[in-house]
């Protein structure tokens, strides 16, 4: 893959490039990850897989571009480098270096990520499918939010978990009956499709080194915002004060504590699917919350 990734990069650079070292990044279960230092004193950022599921890195390279264009948004990687393979086993984006959050930095996130969000289309959905870690992620284009999260967030990892027996029946007809109160439980009033990273967790957000606010590893399509502010709280609570910047860039309706659970069970099933029956009693709870 060595030589590979160096070509592509001569053909980048329109020059001789060697890769002079590399270290290994933290990120998630799925790919490797590297920083590659090279000859003409640029680092770039590799992510590898040897078995990629089918356009995994095409679909996060479009991701990117995407959430580029949000005007005041967060910083994104610019995306450096993609083989033209059928399907490619790595990509090569910008490497980011990382600072620590100082004063200020929960605010800007905030304010950030509520222009992003205020990025719109007329379709929830996006014109193509791409990947919630490694699941595929429906995004068949919806005219309605609620239809589109019920149908192609809920109900497609329902069906999934269904098919690798890790639904219990009696949660499974739970969640049958909670999709059919979304409509009573989802506050959608004024809400138009909004540009969501997907898999907003702590993991994929960072300080730069001039305390701006970044994202990688997207799972974008245009959804409802909300889902987004809710990934933040499932593994573990932003600041508040990244939360009241938002509300006040981009006001929310009342409910937003209760919706957040039903936003985050989408997560929660989507780990289920990934990694097994440890996730099972999150959804139970979750579902157990609006269906006795």
């Amino acid at each position: 893959m060595n030589k590979q990734v160096q070509d592509l990069l001569e053909t980048v650079y329109a020059q001789p490039v060697r890769i002079e070292s590399s270290r290994s990044i933290g990120g998630g279960c799925i790919n490797q990850t590297l920083a590659l230092t090279l000859s003409n004193g640029e680092t770039v950022f590799l992510k590898h897989n040897d078995r990629p599921p089918a356009g995994m890195f095409e679909k996060e390279a479009r991701g990117l571009s995407l959430m580029r264009q949000a005007k005041n948004g967060p910083r994104i990687p610019k995306v450096v480098a993609l083989p033209e393979d059928p399907n490619p086993q790595f990509l090569i984006i910008e490497y980011i270096e990382t600072g620590s959050p100082g004063n200020g930095y929960y605010e800007r996130f905030g304010q950030a990520l509520a222009s992003m969000h205020q990025t719109t289309q007329d379709h929830y959905g996006l014109d193509h499918n791409n990947f919630i870690g490694s699941t595929e992620q429906i995004n068949t284009p919806e005219p309605n939010g609620l239809f589109f999260f019920r149908e192609h967030r809920l109900g497609f990892q329902q069906k999934l978990a269904r098919k690798k027996g890790r639904l219990p029946t009696a949660t499974d007809k739970k969640i049958d009956q909670l999709c059919d109160q979304l409509d009573q439980r989802l506050d959608l009033t004024g809400e138009r499709p909004a540009l969501v990273h997907g898999d907003l967790w702590s993991g994929n957000t960072f300080a730069d080194s001039t305390q701006r606010p970044c994202l990688v590893d997207p799972a974008v399509y245009f959804g409802l915002r909300e889902t987004d502010l809710a990934m933040t709280e499932l593994f573990g609570r932003l600041p508040q004060t990244f939360y009241d910047a938002y509300r006040e860039a981009f006001p929310q309706n009342s409910g937003y504590e209760e919706r957040k659970q039903i936003y985050n069970l989408y997560h929660l099933l989507n780990h289920l699917n990934l990694f097994g029956g440890s996730y099972l009693a999150s959804v139970e709870s979750t579902v157990n919350t609006f269906v006795r």
